[in-house]
């Protein structure tokens, strides 16, 4: 219903631009910000992008202006606990008072995980997510005064804005959830330069995350108005921009609205969050066989969507129409089957699998699935029964490996 409760907020200055990142010393020092630790990965060091970023601050030396004093970069796939609180304990050791995350989602989701952490003055962040998940909201949730920064280097998660962090939990195998609304970055850099880079396969689903983002928000019982906007809008500048980025990765234009749209994607799914099948299936696929989390999206979302048809048939008319399928006279139904077409035919056109074949997964390991997907806390609003899971799984992996 229009009148239930729901909330809506952008709590994160936006800066958008081609060498926008020049900005990043003198927005610390407004942040009031002193000694600066910047956290990132192995990848991106070695892509050059660290140094693009370090080198800013050497222009701010002599005391002129906020102090780089650290680097952490052992940041691994889906924000690892582990990592968090090695980086947590490092921070200590320099004495860092403020954070830049330079990264895709791991990497900012890793950096939400220490500034949690710091704050709560946490050695151990699973501590603070025992169940699976921990939501806080006001008034419980309280500002956290740790100057943050966060430059995304691909166009997926949108974590730079989301009051949501993803954690892998190693000891039990699971994505665990802290949703707060002051985890995100007080400050997000969107600066196209720095996803140039970024190979066509890694553009193309990471794409697909925030077309999933956007797609589930759209279709979510409690979506609203404004979240319904950022949501269409995402989609169609996904559906222009995807296919040019991921053959051109040079193009700064398709690169700056990938970027937006990802943001946008995130942000409507974050305050429009209730059933989010897809990201169930890809939660949990992910955990047990570590598939990257926006190529686990890409292949569950079509499938899901033809399988969980109710869900999407309320909206499949606005939906095809950002997604530029001519749907004209065509009822809800031949709509959503028209969408579904044009989602397969995208997957395909940007060079992504339909299923995980690659992934050699098991009869014994696909049953596995089925209680990884129940327990997931993406799962709590929306259950799915486990004849529905089985019968995604088959079609994800249909022939599994005995």
């Amino acid at each position: 219903m229009k009148t239930t409760l729901s909330q809506f907020m952008l709590r994160t200055g936006i800066y958008s631009g081609s060498n926008s990142r020049a900005m990043v010393p003198s927005l610390f020092g407004g942040l009031g910000a002193k000694r600066v630790l910047l956290l990132s990965d192995r990848g991106l060091e070695k892509a050059g992008i660290v140094e693009k970023v370090a080198s800013i601050f050497e222009l701010t030396g002599h005391g002129s202006g906020p102090q780089l004093v650290g680097t952490y970069l052992d940041i691994a796939q889906d924000a690892e606990s582990r990592c968090i609180n090695d980086a947590v304990r490092y921070a200590k050791e320099v004495g860092a008072d403020s954070l830049l995350a330079v990264g895709g989602g791991s990497v900012l989701d890793t950096v939400k995980g220490v500034k949690y952490a710091l704050h709560k003055g946490l050695s151990d962040i699973k501590e603070a997510i025992p169940g699976g998940l921990l939501y806080e909201q006001f008034p419980k949730a309280t500002h956290i005064p740790i100057p943050h920064i966060a430059i995304p280097t691909t166009a997926g998660t949108g974590s730079e804005v989301s009051p949501i962090a993803v954690i892998f939990n190693e000891e039990i195998q699971m994505k665990t959830n802290i949703i707060n609304p002051f985890i995100n970055a007080d400050m997000a850099i969107l600066d196209p330069d720095l996803t140039v880079g970024l190979p066509p396969v890694i553009t193309a689903f990471t794409g697909f995350d925030a077309l999933t983002h956007a797609i589930e928000a759209l279709a979510s019982p409690t979506s609203t108005g404004l979240t319904d906007a950022y949501a269409l809008h995402a989609i169609r500048l996904i559906e222009k921009n995807l296919p040019i980025a991921v053959d051109d990765g040079g193009n700064l234009n398709a690169r700056m609205d990938l970027l937006q749209a990802s943001l946008m994607g995130i942000t409507a799914f974050s305050f429009a969050l209730n059933a989010i099948p897809v990201h169930n299936m890809a939660h949990a696929y992910g955990a047990m066989f570590r598939i990257p989390h926006g190529l686990a999206n890409a292949v569950f979302l079509p499938v899901v969507m033809e399988l969980v048809p109710q869900l999407y048939l309320p909206k499949a008319v606005e939906l095809a129409q950002a997604l530029d399928v001519d749907v004209k006279d065509d009822t809800k139904e031949a709509a959503l089957t028209k969408v579904i077409e044009k989602i397969r035919w995208l997957q395909q056109s940007v060079g992504l699998p339909a299923d995980f074949k690659q992934y050699n997964i098991s009869e014994e390991a696909l049953a596995a699935t089925i209680p990884a997907v129940m327990k997931d806390p993406a799962a709590l609003s929306f259950p799915m029964p486990p004849e529905l899971i089985a019968a995604i799984g088959q079609k994800v992996v249909p022939v599994a490996v005995k």
